[in-house]
């Protein structure tokens, strides 16, 4: 269990083979959703100042780690899907990147031992879909 600075508690475990109960995330694991937390944010805020109508964003990561200790990760890529209307692609392009290269700092940091990739999709959706963004 951890507990962080703004008072949320964190359940995290190991496989059982490991000694752990299979009862939560691994660490490792934690790290990586994260980073798609942590960038996630920053492209959903960029891309609201910039006057894009977004309803959703999430994104799917991906990652291989090293196969000798202490197997930090080596690969990551964070595939983006934004869903909104009249999304333009330049801009959530430039979002993704003012994330990747400035502000996110748990993918910056994690960019210290893997290579990090990242690619995108939009999904136009029709003016009556509801925000949930």
């Amino acid at each position: 269990m951890g507990e962080t600075e703004s008072n949320h508690a964190v359940l995290m475990d190991g496989a059982p083979a490991a000694g752990g109960r299979n009862l939560g995330p691994r660490p490792m694991e934690m790290l990586l959703i994260g980073a798609g937390g942590c960038t996630s944010f920053d492209v959903i805020t960029i891309l609201k100042k910039s006057r894009q109508d977004v309803t959703d964003c999430y994104v799917e990561l991906e990652a291989e780690r090293a196969e000798t200790e202490p197997r930090v990760f080596t690969k990551i890529h964070l595939h983006f899907v934004i869903k909104g209307h009249d999304i333009k692609p330049a801009v959530v392009e430039k979002a993704i990147k003012l994330s990747a290269e400035k502000y996110c700092s748990a993918s910056i940091m994690l960019g210290a031992t893997a290579a990090v990739s990242h690619d995108f999709e939009v999904i136009q959706e029709s003016a009556t879909t509801p925000s949930q963004v």
